[in-house]
């Protein structure tokens, strides 16, 4: 698997593990401590999951460099 795929995989691990536990978030049943740390685990999903969409738009961004460039040099 190349590291594009492994990336693509682990932001939709993120997200849909972020919206399975709002969706347990929600759930009257949880007590004082359990929604904290729940709420602690999303944020630090959040942060990793930011930093994953952040290297998925520098791969992207180099990627239309390097067309780019690539373009450029063929049309000279």
């Amino acid at each position: 698997m190349t590291e594009p795929d492994v990336l693509e995989r682990s932001i939709r691990e993120h997200q849909e593990w972020q919206r399975s536990a709002w969706q347990h978030l929600s759930k009257p049943s949880l007590t004082t401590f359990e929604s904290r740390e729940l709420r602690n685990q999303i944020k630090q999903s959040s942060a990793e999951l930011r930093r994953y969409l952040d290297m998925r738009s520098e791969h992207l961004r180099a990627a239309l460099e390097t067309r780019g460039s690539q373009l450029s040099a063929t049309t000279s």
